[in-house]
């Protein structure tokens, strides 16, 4: 007579064992690995960008490709819009902390939202992947390297990176989640 194999559980099926919020993530499929996973994604884009264009371009060359964009290469040693790029260093590591606290605590915040709020948690790992990103070059570089010029007749808007897009699409999405969840009705 054939022995009786274990049957494990189904993968569409979460063990009995697991908890509330496990069994919600695991239900979405976007659990914080996958939020990780998104910012790693964005921090790779940026860095590759950033190689490339600093490799190809000399500093300050320029490439026109619309009436109203270039290709530029840049190096900023402040934050947005060069705010306090020219102090004579410190804000280097003030920038490099302060994305560094930035990033501790978005990590715990998603942590504790991943599976539950997908559009929440989207918007932090782009934040997150953003700020590491323009991390990563202060710390190697001494400056966040920029390549993506806007501009109108004798307007420019400052020269920014894929980090810098990461940030703003997600502090934008941060809002719209803030919004959209304002709008929805309390349970009693």
């Amino acid at each position: 007579m054939p022995e009786a194999t274990p049957q494990s559980p189904s993968p569409a099926r979460p063990s009995a064992s697991a908890s509330p919020a496990q069994t919600r993530a695991q239900a979405r499929g976007r659990g914080l690995g996958f939020w990780l996973m998104v910012a790693l994604a964005i921090i790779v884009v940026d860095q590759a960008t950033k190689l490339y264009f600093d490799h190809a371009l000399t500093y300050a060359q320029r490439i026109n490709v619309l009436p109203v964009f270039d290709l530029t290469l840049v190096y900023n040693q402040g934050a947005a819009f060069s705010f306090l790029a020219n102090q004579p260093g410190w804000q280097r590591w003030f920038f490099t902390a302060l994305g560094l606290v930035a990033a501790v605590i978005i990590s715990v915040i998603l942590r504790r939202t991943a599976g539950r709020q997908p559009r929440l948690s989207l918007a932090l790992a782009m934040i997150l992947g953003g700020a590491l990103g323009n991390v990563i070059d202060r710390v190697a570089y001494g400056h966040v390297i920029d390549f993506l010029l806007f501009y109108w007749k004798d307007w420019y808007y400052p020269a920014f990176n894929l980090a810098d897009v990461g940030i703003t699409c997600g502090a934008i999405l941060l809002v719209l989640d803030e919004l959209l969840r304002m709008r929805k009705p309390k349970a009693a």
